[in-house]
């Protein structure tokens, strides 16, 4: 009966022991908490920007040119990109208009004319880009 309780007690540490699942967790704890920071680091950085929380420079400019040209840009190429990938057409963001013009919704109360261009072509070559692949 002895030999047959150690040969089970045996069997079952081989399966599951317990310092190996002890292991495990710590491994996987370490991770969660590399992945926290990495994650915490991630919104420094994007607060370093300029405090935007974009992906966008900033070149300078008051908040509403920025804001406004970022915007009026990202809608304007989200809109013909839509059009051009329903149509299967080439991709080319800056065979429009509204692209080389880059003065929708513009005011010159805003500030500086050739900035809020910048700014709105920046974003309409990303709006074009996911409304043409269907984001």
């Amino acid at each position: 009966m002895l030999g047959l309780g150690i040969a089970m007690s045996m069997t079952v540490q081989a399966q599951n022991p317990w310092w190996q699942q002890d292991r495990r967790d710590r491994n996987r704890d370490r991770d969660y908490r590399n992945q926290d920071r990495d994650y915490r680091n991630q919104d420094r950085n994007r607060g370093r920007r300029g405090g935007r929380g974009d992906d966008y420079p900033n070149y300078g400019g008051s908040f509403q040119l920025r804001q406004t040209a970022l915007n009026a840009g990202y809608n304007e190429g989200m809109k013909e990109g839509r059009k051009d990938g329903q149509r299967n057409r080439r991709y080319n963001p800056r065979d429009f208009s509204a692209y080389r013009n880059a003065t929708k919704d513009y005011n010159s109360r805003d500030g500086d004319r050739e900035l809020y261009r910048q700014y709105f072509r920046m974003a309409f070559e990303r709006g074009y880009d996911a409304g043409y692949n269907g984001y």
